[in-house]
């Protein structure tokens, strides 16, 4: 996204891509059901840029930023993978809400110095902006009637002469050029030029300059004011360093940032926005839902054994094969975001079915009578291969997704890959284990022989 700091208009801007390759560079509107859409403006654009080989997306952003920020000075330039989620937009983002604009001004500088401060994170920014110099008029009402004068007149021809006013549209094909009459670059070049402009009355012939019934002042004004949730809210973001995580970031400007909180007026919020918003509203919806399965699994589990204490023992291998996810994602260098997470949840009632049915060939032999140290034996052996062509064929077919998914699915993809594998093992060992120590070292099930 390339967005000059001043108000040129953005195909002014030098483009230069000479790390590129073989990609395809291409200017698109709004297309991407991702993306957090922009107000129109005339200085704001988006280039997208179409890779052959999707696993060199990483590179070519960090390759793509580097030389954008050495040769196109005074601009706000942010390369940036297509998000494949809810739209965040800025990874890390602090937002501050009260209504006095200067405090605001005063507490997000505050913010933005903490990040400042971090050797990890770059372009630190608001989303208000820098002030912008102002002139105001000041008119003086008395000397205005007296001269037959309104405040619109002075105010169109104070517009008129500075921006221009449109007098006609000329119609080229397709086209409409608006036509503006305004004062020549020579005669509006300074400031002080302003004061020789003339004011025509509306109504009648009078022609009064302006300094005659009208006072200049300058000063500095915010052009561009948020709001969110009915309040003024400034939102502080910043990127992080190449190989460094958004959540790595906000980590260590944590400690400073309750402290700024802490120190907040009474009426002043502070808010942490971005990845962390995002992640945290996904991961709520997504455990409650992984909640209330573990429940109806749970629940099912004592309808069909009959007992409180044996679905207990079915669940018993889910931690570990969390563990083996989580060691599979520390692996491939793979973030635990919302998709992993989609991945240990979904993982859970893999592994129940498949502890499932281990658990239902002990029953059976429970039922005929058979002794217990055979009949997990037996289990053991009658079911070994049942289970391993089942996951075999889950993993093997997760690995071309992974290999080939991109971005979106090589979290989910690991996590199944590491936890199926642990778990696997350790149902094949670690339930005839527990169910021994269920039924002879705690008594908690009770095993009846035939003889």
């Amino acid at each position: 996204m390339l967005t000059p700091l001043d108000d040129s208009p953005w195909h002014q801007l030098p483009t230069t891509f000479d790390h590129v390759g073989s990609s395809d560079v291409r200017f698109f509107d709004r297309f991407w059901f991702s993306a957090a859409p922009e107000q129109s403006q005339p200085n704001y654009a988006q280039v997208i840029i179409e890779v052959t080989d999707k696993h060199d997306t990483n590179h070519l952003v960090d390759a793509i930023q580097a030389e954008v920020n050495e040769t196109i000075p005074g601009a706000r330039i942010d390369v940036r993978r297509l998000e494949v989620g809810p739209p965040v937009g800025i990874p890390v983002g602090i937002r501050v809400s009260c209504e006095d604009i200067p405090t605001l001004r005063h507490l997000s500088a505050q913010v933005a110095d903490i990040f400042r401060a971090l050797p990890n994170s770059a372009r630190v920014r608001d989303n208000w902006g820098p002030e912008s110099f102002a002139v105001r008029l000041k008119t003086d009402s008395d000397k205005a009637n007296l001269s037959g004068l309104t405040n619109y007149d002075v105010a169109a021809a104070s517009a008129a002469g500075i921006s221009g006013h449109r007098v006609a549209v000329l119609r080229q094909g397709d086209d409409q050029i608006p036509v503006v009459a305004r004062l020549r670059m020579e005669e509006r070049a300074q400031l002080a030029d302003i004061r020789s402009l003339y004011v025509y009355a509306s109504e009648g012939a009078q022609k009064v300059p302006l300094q005659s019934i009208s006072s200049i002042s300058y000063d500095m004004q915010t052009e561009k004011l948020q709001r969110r949730n009915q309040f003024r809210t400034v939102t502080i973001s910043a990127f992080p360093e190449h190989g460094v995580l958004p959540s790595e970031v906000l980590n260590a400007a944590m400690p400073a940032l309750k402290d700024f909180e802490r120190g907040l007026p009474p009426g002043y919020k502070m808010e942490i926005g971005g990845e962390r918003e995002e992640q945290l509203k996904g991961f709520r919806s997504l455990s409650i839902v992984m909640l209330i399965s573990i429940v109806l699994i749970f629940l099912a589990l004592v309808f069909q054994f009959k007992h409180a204490v044996k679905p207990m023992i079915v669940f018993a291998a889910i931690p570990y094969g969390v563990v083996g996810a989580l060691a599979a994602l520390w692996f491939m260098h793979m973030p635990f975001g919302f998709m992993a997470f989609l991945g240990v949840a979904s993982l859970i009632g893999v592994i129940v079915s498949h502890i499932i049915v281990l658990f239902d060939f002990i029953e059976e032999r429970h039922e005929a009578g058979e002794p217990l140290k055979e009949a997990l034996l037996d289990a053991g052996i009658m079911r070994l291969r049942p289970v391993l062509i089942t996951v075999a064929a889950t993993v093997i077919a997760l690995f071309p997704l992974a290999a080939h998914g991109g971005p979106l699915w090589e979290p989910l993809c690991y996590a199944q890959i590491g936890g199926l594998t642990v778990a696997t093992f350790v149902t094949l060992l670690l339930v005839p284990v527990l169910y021994a120590t269920c039924v002879l070292d705690l008594k908690v099930v009770t095993w009846a022989e035939k003889h």
